[in-house]
């Protein structure tokens, strides 16, 4: 067994400046000054209900101050709607209870003495309408990071330095998620394979192509991410990094209303440039009918590059390339959905839902210079490759679904019916003039382009029914789908004139059917036990079809995922919960397909039609403290693993390329702990700490490797209440050396800074904030084994200043729109072009 470690380059060994470094360093040692100190402890409980009296599970309840209805602990209620909070300060207090789909509900205020050891709180009921309190003010704020049991919820609306961001700039602020920039990737706990939903739908793109979406997508209509990392059955068995949600802001007003976003932005690093941002949501709620849409836009540029250094071992000498890029995107990016709801009886409402966006990514006129070097480092030759790429995307989701509640109580039936379409065009225009060492012109000059449109076409239908008992509740659906994706990869060359290739072109065509079925099951055992378990099982046909190459792999597997969670709470301040998960990543479409796909005449990508599903079994141990402090640890097994950017290389003829291969397993142990701490009534920190430790093992050229890396992430903000209508937030992340599958990437990290002022009695708000303030958010990395030895460093525009103006208007008191997922939520994170 050969352990192999990966040394770094000199040229990309940088780490970041001292500012950064002290910054962090502050923002954590402060808040252990500030930890609250032990006062006597007053335990509060109560009870809540729906109108008829049915306990609500799992609502959250949370402790105000009566003076400024200021949230002091927050906790979520058990399997017979009880709960139990400690107050450790006396004074006029209230509580509040809500949950999806029903009004937020208040208690009348009462007084905490410090003689006073137990306090009950009349049982709280909670509406289908939500009531306006005309008695309470209630101006409590979510944290930007909230960790809940079974997930971590990132709160975007209320950051004011996600304000005029995109998605993806959100994201990258996220406890253990990290932003591969450099090969569009999105991983959580350093794990690939996370899937991607859109309001509980999942994107039907490859990660590439999400990453893309999401870079483009303005963060202002959404109104958080919440991040699950062992879901339930109940959930598709894809994504072993478990589920990242993205749940776009939803009206709560009756009548007419709406919001309205206005953004602009500049770049604020070398070749900067400027971007611009626009939002509109409405809703109408009249009796039995709600209707409501949003749409969001955006055009931007953004200048970037990357330096990449490679050598090639070859007959006993080396050749080393040395390549600088530079290029310039640009482009534009629509989002719209519509959607109404009819309610046919009390107890049956009927839906129909239009979801897709339009995008454009350009690349206009990217340059790629190169040295070639022997093993003195003498240069032997140069060239210059100029590339200009166009990509096009449209999408449109079209559902159809149905609720019926039998009898208020928790027993209801939905059904869901998909038809999602994609189509893309991908063109790519590859020149290069070769030179000698001195700069003369040397030889004929190569031009290469490649075109590509594809259609990928999905009819999803889903149905769930459930049904609550006295102490637990019972869970059951149904789902299939069928996908189709053809992709025409057309490429030339040309000489005198433009000829094609038909050695490098390449008609792909795949097709898959996933029937599934699950039943999931939750009970109580005593008072301070709950437990879930489940199984789902999952028939996958699948076919690709090279018809170039006439080359036709099937597959044809069934797998059953289990799932088991088990809370315990151990006393009034500390709960436990432990959760297994199985899960199942299917190779991604054009990952499959066998193209060849080039960058410059020395580097290509190639698909591989061999690639397997990888299988994870998942471990999570989760603690608890007062509602505050939580603690979750982790490990996941991985077999037959999928590593997307694998590199080899030909050394005869100088080239390297990147395929997906399968690995024999991946090891992964994670940490994560998650606690705000509440300064002064003006001052409020949360932060979150992640680490993790992973181990490749695989057969690389007939040889066993073994890759073990670690790594860490930080982040904490610091949200300062200047006024009524002032406030400014700091926020900072920071990722530690370490390793993502084959590559060492060293350290990163972005410091934020924003303020916010409320204007027009509260309805306005106006922000301004600066990402990245010290231009610390660069990628730098190497891999180095064996014939391998690669090193690169990227940017792109993450240092920018923003500027951004939200309206709400009309009336404010509509109930929310039915928050509901479809039935294509398992395989749109898995269509592919070639960004």
């Amino acid at each position: 067994m050969k352990n192999v470690s990966s040394s770094v380059n000199p040229k990309t060994e940088k780490f970041l400046t001292p500012p950064w470094g002290l910054l962090v360093f502050a923002l954590l040692t402060t808040n252990l000054v500030v930890a609250e100190q032990p006062a006597p402890h007053t335990k509060i409980s109560g009870n809540v209900t729906d109108a008829t009296g049915k306990p609500l599970e799992f609502t959250t309840v949370m402790l105000l101050k009566a003076q400024d209805s200021t949230l002091a602990r927050g906790v979520i209620s058990d399997a017979n709607g009880h709960y139990e909070i400690e107050s450790r300060a006396t004074g006029q207090y209230l509580m509040a209870a809500q949950q999806v789909g029903y009004g937020k509900t208040y208690s009348a205020p009462f007084a905490v003495s410090a003689d006073q050891p137990t306090l009950t709180i009349p049982v709280m009921s909670l509406l289908e309408e939500a009531k306006t309190l005309n008695e309470v003010q209630v101006t409590a704020k979510k944290p930007f990071i909230e960790q809940q049991v079974d997930r971590l919820v990132v709160n975007v609306e209320n950051s004011i330095v996600s304000a005029g961001s995109t998605v993806l700039e959100v994201l990258e602020k996220a406890p253990g998620v990290t932003v591969d920039q450099q090969n569009e990737q999105i991983k959580v706990n350093g794990k690939q394979g996370v899937i991607v939903e859109i309001d509980g739908k999942r994107s039907y793109m490859t990660m590439q192509e999400v990453v893309t979406m999401l870079r483009n997508t303005p963060s202002d209509n959404v109104e958080k991410i919440e991040i699950i990392t062992n879901p339930s059955s109940k959930y598709d068995a894809a994504g072993n990094a478990g589920i990242i949600n993205i749940r776009f802001k939803k009206n709560k007003n009756f009548g007419t209303n709406g919001n309205l976003t206005l953004g602009t932005g500049y770049q604020l690093q070398p070749g900067g440039r400027g971007r611009g941002n626009a939002s509109l949501a409405l809703n109408h709620r009249q009796g039995k009918i709600n209707v409501f849409g949003n749409y969001s836009g955006a055009r931007f540029t953004g200048a970037g590059g990357n330096d990449i250094f490679r050598s090639i071992p070859y007959n006993g000498t080396v050749t080393y390339f040395d390549q600088k890029s530079t290029r310039l995107n640009n482009g534009y990016n629509h989002n719209f959905k519509a959607g109404l709801d009819y309610t046919i009886t009390k107890k049956t409402t009927l839906g129909v839902l239009a979801t897709g966006f339009v995008e454009d990514w350009r690349q206009p006129n990217a340059i790629t210079k190169t040295d070639i070097l022997n093993a003195n480092r003498a240069v032997m030759r140069r060239f210059v490759t100029g590339t200009s790429v166009e990509n096009q995307w449209k999408n449109i989701n079209l559902n159809a679904n149905i609720k019926h509640d039998f009898d208020g109580k928790g027993r209801e039936w939905t059904a869901d019916a998909d038809y999602v379409q994609y189509q893309g065009k991908s063109n790519n225009l590859l020149g290069t003039q070769y030179f000698t060492p001195d700069y003369q012109r040397s030889g004929s000059p190569d031009s290469i382009r490649n075109r590509m449109p594809s259609t990928i076409q999905i009819g999803v239908f889903k149905t769930d029914y459930v049904h609550p008992f006295k102490k637990g509740k019972f869970e059951t659906g149904l789902k299939t789908s069928y996908v189709t994706s053809d992709n025409d990869l057309t490429f030339e060359t040309k000489t005198d004139s433009w000829a094609v290739d038909m050695g490098r072109s390449n008609r792909f065509k795949y097709t898959e059917n996933i029937n599934a079925a699950y039943v999931n099951y939750s009970t109580t055992l005593g008072k301070k036990t709950q437990i879930q378990t489940g199984l789902r099982l999952e028939h996958t046909l699948s076919e690709g079809n090279s018809i170039t190459l006439n080359q036709v792999n099937r597959r044809n597997y069934t797998n059953l995922f289990p799932t088991l969670f088990v809370t315990q709470s151990i006393d009034s301040s500390n709960t436990l919960t432990f959760s297994y998960s199985r899960r199942i990543d299917r190779p991604n479409y054009q990952n499959l397909n066998p193209f060849v796909f080039f960058l410059d005449p020395y580097t290509y990508q190639q698909g591989n039609p061999n690639l397997r599903p990888q299988f994870t079994n998942s471990f999570q141990l989760t603690h608890v403290f007062k509602g505050k402090v939580n603690t979750t640890l982790g490990y996941a097994k991985t077999t037959d693993a999928i590593i997307d950017e694998i590199p080899r290389q030909i050394a005869a003829e100088n080239k390297t390329y990147v395929t997906s291969e399968n690995i024999d397993n991946r090891d992964n142990l994670n940490l994560t702990i998650s606690f705000p701490v509440s300064v002064t009534k003006w001052w409020t920190m949360q932060n979150n700490l992640t680490a993790f430790r992973t181990r490749n093992k695989t057969v690389y050229n007939n040889e066993f490797v073994e890759l073990t890396w670690s790594s860490w992430n930080v982040y904490s903000s610091q949200n300062f209440t200047l006024s009524k209508t002032l406030s400014l937030e700091v926020s900072g992340w920071y990722n530690g050396r370490g390793g993502y599958d084959f590559w060492i990437a060293q350290p990163m990290g972005s410091l934020n800074v924003g303020l916010q002022k409320s204007v027009m009695a509260k309805k306005g708000r106006i922000s301004l904030n600066v990402s990245d303030l010290f231009w610390t958010q660069q990628f730098r990395g190497q891999t180095k084994f064996q014939d391998i030895d690669f090193s690169v460093r990227s940017y792109w525009p993450s240092r920018q200043a923003r500027l951004t103006f939200t309206y709400r208007f009309g009336n404010q008191n509509v109930k929310t729109t039915r928050d509901r997922s479809t039935g294509a939520d398992d395989l749109k994170s898995r269509a592919k072009s070639e960004n």
